[in-house]
């Protein structure tokens, strides 16, 4: 059977090859995105707005990066709800669903409903988690999901109010699916004790998975508040990123709910989309082993050089938590972020830690320049921070993309309703076939 499959993956390296001349000759947008670099325009959208240029006379000026939920800048509501003490994924969540922001009434109803959905089958633990168990949480959250599909009494109605009842659900649950897989992937493969904490009614999304997540079942305030921001900041970011445009390609051909968030999930697990903090705090472990003074400007240059000129790092000559495939000047996620880390830096002694981030945020730029010739602007972004701000809680690696999607859900399932209520009409894009005709040989002469 090995040579077999060989022979297979030898025909498919020898005959899927299509040189860049073909794409170019074609004019090709290869990822969809355009000679500019933006993205292509294949549909509309009212969820969020993601700004980090400007075309004046059909030049991309860069211009400070903004992000907007249902027309609302990401500053305006983040401020909104840390100025009053309290969390806001909640509240951010009705308003990328419904379009609208909710009163007392509505949010106490909101958050009833999503405290009221979190139960899951009572042998989900045992016969989903741990009997088909997992390295990759990622792979047993996809499979609980489809899962899900299972339990429920009307699974394939696209109908607005049952897509809405099927995405309230997940969202409640995403959180608790993540806890729970982390906790059997620490029991059946590193040999740890299996701790399963019930989860609380009164306590927020952020706040009850923080409490599943450690073993004492203890957080700060100061812990709740920043996960509950970090999770507002990835809830959704427009329609054209990879998880959320497969959702929503996947919707178009009116699947059930269910397959439509286990496609996203797909895409989210992929390093070059939801992994990219993991990347980060791979690449900050090596910097802070080889850095030996981290308030020496010189070393820090010294270290970025090698990482640029593939010498360190993991040799691919990029430093990962810069740059952004739409944000040129700054990503407002990164600036909302680092303004709050501070805080939990001080409370957990890493100020010296925090300190080297925000050394590397002002020697990054100018070295790629300096190094590299290129004028071209990078700056953090979002994931330069989270995975400090998630290591500094004691949230362990395994579940920072896990944590990715519980937030991401949120955008998911927005999309998907707008999908079905206005797109209404299957994507088909289109592939040019560029293989020569061939004629066919009978079995026995070839």
């Amino acid at each position: 059977m090995e040579k077999t499959l060989s022979n297979i993956a030898n025909a498919v390296k020898r005959n899927d090859y299509i040189s860049d001349d073909m794409f170019k000759y074609y004019n090709v947008k290869r990822g969809l995105r355009n000679i500019d670099g933006s993205g292509v325009l294949v549909g509309l959208t009212e969820i969020s707005s993601v700004q980090g240029y400007i075309i004046d006379d059909g030049d991309v000026v860069p211009s400070p990066g903004k992000l907007f939920y249902r027309g609302r800048n990401l500053v305006d509501l983040t401020d909104g709800f840390t100025s009053e003490n309290r969390m806001g994924f909640e509240e951010v969540s009705y308003l990328l669903l419904t379009g609208e922001l909710p009163n007392n009434e509505d949010l106490t109803a909101y958050r009833d409903e999503l405290v009221e959905q979190r139960e899951l089958h009572k042998n989900f633990v045992r016969d989903q988690l741990s009997t088909y168990r997992v390295v990759d949480i990622m792979n047993a959250l996809a499979r609980a999901v489809l899962t899900l599909y299972a339990t429920d009494p009307n699974p394939d109605d696209t109908n607005c109010s049952n897509v809405i009842r099927q995405g309230v659900s997940l969202m409640s649950k995403f959180h608790i699916i993540v806890a729970y897989a982390y906790r059997v992937y620490l029991s059946e493969f590193k040999n740890k004790s299996l701790i399963i904490h019930n989860s609380h009614d009164d306590l927020s999304i952020a706040e009850n998975f923080l409490h599943l997540i450690k073993d004492d079942g203890e957080f700060t305030q100061t812990e709740a508040q920043l996960l509950d921001l970090a999770l507002v900041l990835h809830a959704d970011h427009g329609g054209g990123n990879n998880s959320t445009f497969s959702t929503r390609v996947v919707t178009s051909s009116g699947t059930d709910t269910y397959s439509a968030i286990a496609a996203g999930i797909g895409s989210l697990k992929g390093p070059l989309h939801g992994g990219a903090n993991l990347y980060v705090m791979t690449m900050m472990d090596e910097i802070k082993n080889g850095v030996k003074d981290w308030s020496s400007d010189a070393e820090i240059e010294a270290m970025i050089i090698k990482i640029l000129d593939k010498k360190a790092g993991d040799k691919s000559g990029k430093v990962y938590g810069f740059g952004h495939a739409v944000y040129t000047v700054s990503d407002p996620r990164a600036t909302i972020l680092k303004a709050h880390a501070g805080k939990l830096a001080v409370e957990k002694g890493r100020e010296s830690e925090f300190a080297l981030y925000q050394k590397l945020e002002e020697i990054v730029p100018r070295v790629f320049k300096e190094h590299k010739g290129n004028d071209k602007i990078i700056s953090p972004n979002v994931d330069f921070y989270s995975g400090f701000v998630y290591e500094s809680m004691g949230i362990p690696r395994e579940v920072y993309t896990p944590l990715f999607a519980v937030a991401r859900i949120t955008g998911w399932i927005s999309h998907r309703m707008e999908e079905i209520q206005v797109q209404k009409r299957i994507m088909r894009p289109a592939y040019k076939n560029v293989t020569g005709k061939s004629a066919y040989v009978k079995l026995n002469d070839r």
